[in-house]
């Protein structure tokens, strides 16, 4: 039995993004997340298996780990014409096997990392525990109950020093978080909404509705 940091990152918005944009790209998308992810390892942490457009992390240490997976959130929010991250870790026992690692530690690690928004990291108390360096806020969200967990878990979510990047507009068709003063633009109830193509925009103008 090893204790590991165990942290699920997926894309937010994928699915849309499949719907607009077709296989190819979004192929493309989860090929760059990809790289990405194994761009951003810190220390022993490593990337366990990538998951549709989702990615599974792990490591003895905690602190490595969670600095992964905010290298991660930064390079992504970084990227213009790109899904927004969202990442959850927890702290616990786990038994290893051919390369791949399970037991309860890493269903709540995936729980915790489908109740985030897009743009949000956030963490178990045990992962807090673990953690002693100075460079991060935990903001207390509470005990939350998360589905197939049979008591509720305290979250916190990660916050780091460093000042986020700019905040992006979000193409409401494909979820695409967008570069500043994007091209492509349609006026709705008195609010400029700006899209990442034209493909986008024509969609939103067909049925606005459907995308409030």
């Amino acid at each position: 039995m090893l204790e590991l940091a165990v942290a699920f990152a997926d894309l937010s918005g994928f699915t849309a993004l499949t719907e607009v944009h077709g296989d190819e790209d979004a192929a493309d998308v989860v090929e760059a997340f990809y790289t990405m992810a194994k761009g951003c390892l810190v220390g022993e942490t490593r990337l366990v298996k990538p998951i549709g457009d989702a990615v599974m992390l792990a490591g003895p240490d905690a602190g490595d780990t969670v600095a992964t997976v905010l290298a991660l959130a930064a390079r992504v929010e970084a990227r213009p014409n790109f899904p927004g991250l969202r990442a959850g870790v927890h702290y616990g026992p786990a038994v290893e096997r051919d390369g791949d690692v399970f037991g309860a530690t890493i269903n709540v690690a995936a729980r915790v990392a489908a109740h985030a928004r897009s743009g949000q990291t956030l963490c178990t108390r045990a992962v807090r525990l673990a953690l002693t360096g100075p460079s991060l806020h935990f903001v207390p969200l509470g005990e939350v109950k998360l589905k197939n967990v049979l008591s509720p878990v305290e979250l916190f979510e990660l916050v780091p020093d460093a000042p986020r990047s700019v905040d992006r507009d979000v193409d409401p068709v494909c979820k695409m978080q967008l570069p500043p003063g994007s091209a492509w633009w349609f006026e709705h109830a008195g609010r400029t909404i700006r899209f990442c193509s034209a493909k986008c925009r024509d969609a939103f103008a067909r049925d606005p509705d459907s995308f409030a």
